[in-house]
């Protein structure tokens, strides 16, 4: 997707399972996004409290997808944190629903991106079902976790500049708990982005899942 498409829309709304995920799936479309002056407003469902890594307080991922966001370009007043308990969001996908329902209601967004339709993570999962029905009517991308997929669907390609990638991979460098994990490595967002954007026939890009395309 060139930025003439992107110019179609005016108010993107980004749906997070746990803090960091918005960034790792879409973060330098975010970026890009932004950068094009448009209002992006990030929901982290959970802040995994219960997962912390020992050594770090509970709180401590709350803070970081505000440092993280930040570094993207998101304003504060556009940071939505929910408190939803990490690993539990099938029991609670009613509630999750409802809190879709009412942030369509108050930002009515035209774009909306969540994780894809084969992420098999229970909470990735059930924040993607949940956003087929509370967003039926807005343009839906699903974004890619390639630990978390068996399959994907690559049906969008939204191309990156250097700049893009820099600030995604510096907004996860604000998650300081989770720094061991693989995923949160520079080598390997730089590697997806090169071979997305291979796929593209462009340097950069990100792939998503077209859910939805309202035109």
């Amino acid at each position: 997707m060139k930025t003439s498409a992107l110019n179609a829309f005016d108010t993107v709304l980004v749906l997070a399972p746990h803090t960091d995920d918005g960034e790792l799936g879409c973060g330098g479309t975010i970026h890009k996004l932004l950068s094009l002056g448009k209002k992006v407003i990030y929901v982290a469902f959970s802040t995994c409290e219960e997962s912390v890594p020992e050594g770090f307080p509970s709180d401590v991922l709350s803070h970081e997808v505000k440092a993280a966001t930040s570094t993207l370009g998101i304003l504060s007043e556009d940071l939505v944190i929910l408190d939803f308990k990490v690993r539990y969001f099938p029991r609670d996908r009613q509630e999750i629903l409802e809190s879709m329902v009412r942030l369509n209601k108050e930002y009515k967004p035209d774009l909306v991106f969540c994780p894809s339709s084969y992420d098999i993570h229970q909470d990735h999962g059930t924040v993607s079902m949940e956003a087929k029905r509370a967003f039926k009517n807005t343009t839906l991308l699903g974004y890619e976790f390639i630990w978390n997929n068996f399959q994907f669907a690559s049906q969008c390609f939204i191309e990156l500049n250097e700049s893009d990638v820099a600030k995604k991979v510096a907004a996860m460098e604000c998650y300081k708990s989770q720094s061991k994990r693989l995923y949160a490595k520079d080598k390997l967002i730089r590697g997806v982005a090169n071979y997305r954007g291979l796929q593209a026939n462009v340097e950069f890009a990100e792939a998503f899942e077209v859910i939805r395309w309202i035109i």
